[in-house]
C-alpha cells in the first residue's frame, strides 16, 4: 500500500498559518511580479476566480478588497512545507518527496495497522504541529492513492484521509472520477479519450491494454492504465527526482539589450545547476527560451528556443551557465522587447556512474569544477542564497550596479508577507 500526503491549497494555507483571521475568507496568491493568480483558497474558487487570472482583472472584479491578495513568498512556503514533510517522514517507514507540497509513503511493514486511522491521526497531528491542512490518500498503487487524496480533499466525510482498500471501493472511485483529473493523463490525451467516448477513469481502466497501446502509444498512459487496474508499476525512486528542471521568470519591465538578458539567463542556469546538485543528479541537455510580451499588440512579437546537448552530463554551474549563454546568443534578436525567459535542463540522471565522453572529458578539470561547486554551495548555504556567484550573474547594465541580483530584487511583490520562520527581522512579536 502507498500513501500520498498533499498540502491543501498549499500557498494559501502557508499564508494563513500566521494569518488565522483569513481562514474561511477568499485568498489568492500571485505569481512573480504580481502578474496573475497561481493559488486560490476554496472561498476564492467559489467566487469563480480561475488560476491564471491576471491581477489587474482580479482588481477590476473585486475593487473593494473582498479578496485578500499575497505576492509569492517561496522562502516561507518552502520552510513550512519542509516542516510538514519532516513530520510525515518520521511517521512512515519509507518516504519520498514528490514536490513542494506532496510526498509519497511506502507502507510496507504496516500491513497490520489500521491505515485509515493512521492517516486521520497523522493529518490531525500535522495540523496541531504546523497549522497546515493536509489530505491523505491510501491505495495499492500510487495513481489510485493520488485519486484517493482527491476525494479526501473534496469530501469532509473522509476526515482528511480516504483509503481505497477493496475492489468495490476501487470501482466506485473510478466511476466517479473524470478522465481529465487522472494523474498521468495530460490535457491532450484527455481530449483524445473524451472524443472516443472515454469520459471517466473507470471507462479508461476497462479498456484492453492492446487498445491503450494502439490509440495512445505512450509509456506514461500505459503505466497509468495498469495502476488504475491495481498493477503497481511506477518505481518509487521516480517520485523523488525530477526528470527536467525549469527556472524561468517574467521580467518586471522590458529587456531589450543582450547584456541584461545574458545576466538573467546566467542566473536561471545557475539555479538549475544548484537544483541538480541538491538532488544528486546531472543533466544531458540545456535549453533556453526567450519571449516578448504578447499582451502588447503594439510591439513586434518574437519567441524562440535553442538547446545544446552536453557531451558529458553535468551539474557544474560554470558549464551549464556557459552552455545556456551560448544558446541564448544564438536566438537573441535585436529590436525586440523581451518580457520572459527561462532555462530548462533535461535528460536528468543520477550523478553516480556518469557516462563520460573522451572528446571533452578531462579528469583534472572535472575535479576542479566539482570543488568549485562544493565551495559555492557551502558558502551560499551557510551565509545566504547567492552570496557567491559567477561574474556573469552580476547585473551591471543600466545604472552600473554591480551587486548580484539587483534586477532580480526589483521584482514586483507589493503584497508579500514577512518571512516569519527564516529571517530574524521578520519573527512575529507577541504584544
Amino acid at each position: 500500500m502507498y500513501a500520498i500526503i498533499d498540502c491543501d491549497n498549499c500557498f494559501v494555507s502557508c499564508e494563513r498559518v500566521f494569518r488565522p483571521d483569513l481562514i474561511g475568507k477568499p485568498v489568492c496568491v500571485l505569481s512573480n511580479n504580481d502578474g496573475c493568480v497561481v493559488a486560490r483558497s476554496n472561498e476564492a474558487k467559489a467566487l469563480g476566480i480561475k488560476a491564471g487570472l491576471p491581477y489587474y482583472q482580479l482588481k477590476e472584479r473585486f475593487p473593494n478588497d473582498e479578496v485578500t491578495v499575497f505576492s509569492s513568498n517561496y522562502e516561507l512556503y518552502g520552510d513550512i512545507t519542509d516542516r510538514v514533510m519532516s513530520l510525515v517522514r518520521k511517521a512512515s517507514p519509507t518516504f519520498y518527496r514528490y514536490s513542494i507540497d506532496e510526498g509519497f509513503c511506502d507502507m510496507a511493514g504496516m500491513e497490520n495497522y489500521d491505515l485509515k486511522k493512521w492517516g486521520e491521526d497523522l493529518s490531525a497531528f500535522i495540523w496541531k504541529a504546523t497549522r497546515m491542512p493536509v489530505s491523505i490518500g491510501i491505495a495499492s498503487t500510487k495513481t489510485l492513492a493520488k485519486m484517493a487524496s482527491h476525494y479526501a480533499k473534496h469530501y469532509k466525510g473522509y476526515n482528511h484521509c480516504c483509503m481505497i482498500g477493496t475492489e468495490e471501493q476501487r470501482i466506485k472511485a473510478l466511476e466517479r472520477y473524470e478522465i481529465e483529473e487522472v494523474w498521468g493523463i495530460g490535457r491532450r490525451y484527455a481530449a483524445r479519450l473524451q472524443g472516443m467516448g472515454v469520459k471517466t477513469a473507470f471507462e479508461f481502466a476497462n479498456q484492453d491494454e492492446s487498445w491503450v497501446r494502439a490509440y495512445l502509444n505512450n509509456v506514461v498512459a500505459i503505466r497509468t492504465w495498469k495502476e488504475l487496474n491495481s498493477i503497481d508499476c511506477i518505481p518509487m525512486e521516480e517520485m523523488s527526482k525530477k526528470k527536467s528542471i525549469c527556472t524561468s521568470r517574467s521580467f518586471p519591465g522590458m529587456v531589450s539589450d543582450i547584456e541584461t538578458l545574458r545576466t538573467s539567463i546566467s542566473n536561471f542556469a545557475a539555479r538549475c545547476a544548484e537544483k541538480l546538485r541538491k538532488q544528486e543528479s546531472v543533466a544531458q541537455t540545456v535549453s533556453v527560451f526567450i519571449d516578448t510580451n504578447h499582451f502588447r499588440e503594439d510591439l513586434p512579437q518574437y519567441w524562440n528556443m535553442a538547446e545544446e546537448r552536453l557531451l558529458t552530463p553535468s551539474n557544474s554551474t560554470l558549464q551549464i551557465v556557459q552552455t545556456a549563454t551560448r544558446c541564448m546568443e544564438r536566438i537573441f534578436r535585436q529590436g525586440y522587447s523581451y518580457k520572459r525567459a527561462g532555462v530548462i535542463v533535461m535528460g536528468i540522471c543520477p550523478d553516480s556512474g556518469i557516462q563520460t565522453n573522451f572528446i571533452d572529458y578531462n579528469k583534472e578539470r572535472f575535479e576542479k569544477l566539482k570543488r568549485i561547486d562544493e565551495i559555492l554551495d557551502k558558502i551560499n548555504r551557510e551565509y545566504g542564497s547567492e552570496k557567491i556567484v559567477l561574474a556573469s550573474q552580476q547585473y551591471t547594465a543600466k545604472g552600473g550596479k554591480g551587486k548580484a541580483g539587483v534586477f532580480k530584487d526589483s521584482i514586483k511583490h507589493d503584497f508579500r508577507s514577512p518571512c516569519y520562520t527564516t529571517r530574524w527581522s521578520d519573527i512575529p512579536e507577541a504584544t
